[in-house]
């Protein structure tokens, strides 16, 4: 399986537009995709009010590639969302069973 993570940081103000957006649109958007055994949705936190994440596992990168492409390492987000993000940034490891 792949995990991967997923991090964005809001432009100053756009804080509230994109938490409307990653509530009714990302996180269900993500639960409803094949190929995903696990979302984990991250709201900021008081150390850092601009920044929301993902963390997904993915069944494996086939799964990944079928949703995102063939260039899955790049950061890739929905045009509803671009005016609103400042950065972005994606990594991916391979699942440890514990």
């Amino acid at each position: 399986m792949i995990m991967r993570i997923f991090q964005v940081t809001i432009r100053p103000g756009k804080e509230a537009e994109f938490s409307k957006f990653f509530h009714e649109t990302a996180i269900p958007l993500m639960k409803g995709t094949e190929g995903i055994v696990s979302v984990l949705p991250g709201a900021p936190h008081s150390e850092t009010p601009r920044e929301f994440s993902f963390v997904m596992v993915w069944r494996d990168l086939a799964s990944l590639k079928a949703f995102v492409g063939e260039d899955y390492t790049s950061p890739h987000i929905d045009p509803a969302e671009a005016e609103l993000v400042e950065s972005r940034t994606i990594k991916h490891y391979d699942l440890v069973e514990a």
